[in-house]
């Protein structure tokens, strides 16, 4: 007889559940903050999950990770200096170091058993991480942007949802410290959930961002993995505008060998379902 096929489920919020054939369990770990675990799945590749949620698929995290970091890159008019909170996989350094102009990226991550998990099995992932122009300090995103002398053109917050150790960085002494470490075009973009699932950050992100930065705005993407398919990012600069400062001729000349993002997906992003306008109080 054929043996039953083995799934591993993500409960999400209580009220949805996704599931993936598994094929073996390849890593399991508790570091002093969260469990981390990676997987093989029939049909994704490899997972990275964080206390049972998935972080990356090897079939689709390029969506993401191009979405969170080519929106601001091309939009800054010359990122050198960025910093990446969170994101320990490498995924969104990955993209970063893309940029010919990028002359520095730091990760902030506070667990070292995720980069050293993506180093190990997400290789693909991870690979930028050992870059000349990366940096990888191991400890609290907070702590960092509170502490450092260091000024970048954008900030990317790659975090996982808001809570355990991620929970500071939905906070509005975080994003205060994140505008001073900002250059005079500053950018900072964030992960922000999912609209049907989790309207209420999403809300609550854009809640505190307006009193601190002049420009704030949320854009969307969609995924294979995540609940729900729609996740979003918020959008906050010193003076930039998503589409008015945007020039799509940067994209097509930078002829980076992109998979998802361009010209049309940065403006289509943008373009927001009449409910999340309504809950961000634009017209």
């Amino acid at each position: 007889m054929n043996a039953k096929p083995r799934w591993i489920d993500e409960e999400y919020r209580g009220i949805v559940r996704t599931g993936f054939r598994l094929k073996k369990r390849v890593f399991k770990g508790r570091s002093p903050f969260q469990a981390v675990e990676v997987v093989e799945t029939a049909g994704h590749g490899k997972l990275l999950l964080i206390d049972g949620m998935t972080m990356v698929s090897e079939r689709d995290e390029f969506v993401y990770h191009e979405m969170i970091a080519h929106v601001p890159l091309f939009l800054h008019p010359r990122p050198r200096r960025v910093l990446v909170i969170g994101g320990g996989d490498g995924g969104s350094v990955r993209e970063v170091l893309r940029h010919r102009s990028v002359e520095r990226c730091v990760l902030a991550e506070i667990d070292p058993l995720v980069v050293e998990a993506s180093r190990r099995y997400l290789p693909s992932t991870a690979a930028k991480l050992s870059d000349k122009r990366c940096e990888v300090k191991i400890g609290d995103g907070v702590a960092f942007v509170r502490e450092t002398s260091e000024r970048f053109d954008v900030v990317i917050v790659d975090s996982t949802e808001p809570f355990g150790p991620a929970k500071e960085l939905f906070g509005s002494a975080f994003y205060k410290d994140v505008r001073r470490v900002l250059t005079e075009d500053g950018i900072v973009v964030s992960q922000a959930g999912s609209p049907f699932y989790e309207i209420a950050t999403i809300k609550n992100l854009a809640r505190l961002l307006k009193p601190i930065f002049p420009v704030v705005d949320a854009y969307l993407f969609t995924n294979l993995t995540y609940p729900g398919g729609l996740w979003a990012f918020t959008y906050a600069s010193k003076g930039l505008r998503p589409l008015r400062d945007f020039k799509p001729a940067r994209v097509s000349a930078a002829r980076l060998p992109l998979r998802w993002y361009n010209a049309d997906v940065h403006t289509g992003a943008f373009a927001l379902p009449q409910f999340l306008k309504d809950a961000l109080g634009r017209r």
